[in-house]
């Protein structure tokens, strides 16, 4: 019985560790090869510490235990010849590439927005905006010229949805892939590549699970309600993030584009 992206090829960024790790698992699960990317090292702004060469090999051992390929790099998605090269790399080795999963993203509190410093802000918006970007720009065109169609998924956030206190940087950032996405998907209906985006409630996973979230939540208490989901759940699981791109990018999902999908335990409703 074979998967339901089996023969596809998938782009995933931040696959180090957390979800780009899960994503890149699922989608192999399903019959997808992989190419896989991250900057394995913490940047200069963010407090806590990122994905490590070790964990992006270990990504790949996971993918290769499913007797699927992976294409693997260290690169920052913020460099576009990078991010480009590796694409380019991609379709001469697999002849195709169908899946996009812009995922690489950080984060981090700050006392307020105009706290903000110039650094802080350029690299947030570098990483979790322009990296979506320079992702799409070198995907696009590889994926046009296969002729087969495609799926491009970026993670936003909940914090997509909503202004959310002390993360103004972020939240201006997973607002911005929205109107990015709208307009992708406007432009590459004709080629039959839909772009969605997605957007969780916390997930558990490094990304929170640091001692910058917990430090700065134990100091402000009264924050924590700001996480708090309908659902009576802490926090969903990787795995029901990869489960959505997987639907998004299976013939299942063939007919949906330009839409924000909440994967939020009713996180908005609140």
């Amino acid at each position: 019985m074979t998967g339901r992206l089996e023969g596809k090829v998938a782009l995933v960024s931040g696959a180090a560790r957390g979800q780009g790790r899960s994503h890149a698992v699922r989608l192999a699960e399903e019959g997808a090869n992989i190419v896989a990317f991250d900057v394995c090292r913490t940047l200069d702004t963010v407090e806590y510490p990122m994905g490590t060469p070790e964990e992006l090999k270990e990504t790949v051992r996971l993918v290769e235990q499913l007797d699927r390929r992976i294409l693997v790099r260290e690169a920052d998605v913020r460099d576009g010849a990078a991010v480009g090269e590796l694409v380019a790399e991609a379709v001469a080795e697999f002849g195709r590439l169908d899946v996009v999963c812009a995922n690489a993203a950080i984060t981090g509190f700050v006392e307020n927005t105009w706290s903000i410093t110039d650094a802080q802000w350029t690299e947030m918006i570098g990483v979790n905006l322009t990296g979506v970007f320079t992702t799409v720009r070198a995907a696009a065109p590889a994926m046009i010229a296969a002729g087969n169609g495609g799926s491009i998924v970026i993670t936003s956030s909940s914090a997509g949805t909503k202004g959310m206190v002390n993360l103004g940087h972020y939240s201006a950032a997973k607002h911005a892939v929205v109107g990015l996405m709208r307009t992708l998907a406007n432009e590459l209906a004709p080629h039959m590549i839909r772009v969605n985006t997605l957007h969780p409630t916390g997930v558990n996973t490094p990304f929170i699970n640091n001692d910058h979230i917990r430090g700065f939540i134990e100091a402000n208490p009264s924050w924590a309600a700001n996480m708090a989901n309908a659902l009576p759940i802490e926090h969903v699981e990787p795995v029901d993030i990869s489960n959505a791109i997987v639907w998004l990018s299976s013939d299942e999902g063939r007919y949906v584009t330009g839409v924000c999908l909440p994967i939020d335990a009713g996180f908005a409703q609140r």
